[in-house]
């Protein structure tokens, strides 16, 4: 196990300072092996252009974990994590309540590379009128964390899923309960995904990286210089990094929620 964060006095005073102090919970050895030997069936992961595909849950042909290269030079992630006893209403809570008060609440996730998550509009996150599920619609979070290669400044600028181009009448389906999509800014440009959907006692959570994508005039398109091809290990890193920062969400937010929904 890694080092982790630095916390503040103030922060050990908070009553969700217990789930920081936990070991963080163990990822299943099939992805610590995708993680070390790549992915068995060599799947590629479904284009950008086909992002519906993933919404509607019609892309069993392409990879469901795992990372890589695109032919056309931008990378992939891909992981599915079922999480027993989460709701889909424990994670719509959970993306904007991370992002506003105490930076804590960012670090219990991944106590070991997350250091803060602010959004720059906090006011519309905690205003009681707006839907649970959409206050992190049109919000940037500002985040440092180390997905790799060190610590990092990031934005990740999150939308609506009309305006991350995705069919809005998916929303609801039994394959997509609900979701969070962003634009990441940083050294790498990335479009991100995260949907889930009731599995067993719980829910099944997918997320998607497109790596090497960008806003540009209210369009996601393609960032990269023709001939480019986006470096594997920034795939592995993220994948890496991925796979950590959920197996251990799935441990403590059955906790995290019962003991903080009406403290937002």
């Amino acid at each position: 196990m890694g080092k982790k964060v630095g916390v503040s006095q103030e922060e050990k005073n908070l009553s969700y300072y217990k789930f920081f102090e936990r070991p963080m919970a163990e990822i299943p050895e099939e992805k610590l092996a995708i993680l070390i030997n790549g992915q068995g069936d060599k799947k590629a992961g479904v284009p950008f252009e086909k992002r519906n595909l993933y919404l509607a849950g019609n892309d069993e042909e392409y990879c469901q974990n795992g990372y890589g290269i695109h032919d056309d030079g931008t990378g992939y992630v891909c992981n599915t994590t079922y999480m027993p006893g989460v709701t889909g209403d424990m994670l719509d809570w959970w993306f904007p309540w991370h992002s506003v008060g105490s930076d804590l609440r960012y670090k219990i996730w991944d106590p070991e590379d997350h250091c803060f998550a602010r959004a720059d509009r906090p006011d519309y996150v905690c205003d009681p009128e707006v839907p649970m599920r959409e206050k992190t619609w049109g919000v940037n979070h500002y985040i440092m964390e180390d997905i790799g290669p060190g610590f990092e400044f990031l934005k990740l600028c999150f939308k609506s899923p009309a305006d991350f181009g995705y069919d809005s009448s998916i929303l609801g389906s039994k394959a997509c309960e609900s979701l969070v999509c962003a634009i990441g800014e940083s050294s790498c440009a990335c479009a991100m995904t995260h949907k889930w959907y009731p599995y067993k006692d719980g829910v099944m959570f997918c997320s998607r990286f497109w790596i090497g994508f960008k806003l540009e005039n209210g369009i996601i398109k393609k960032a990269l210089p023709e001939g480019f091809k986006i470096p594997e290990i920034a795939a592995k890193s993220l994948f890496a990094h991925n796979i950590k920062e959920f197996s251990n969400l799935a441990a403590i937010l059955l906790e995290v929620y019962a003991q903080n929904k009406d403290n937002f």
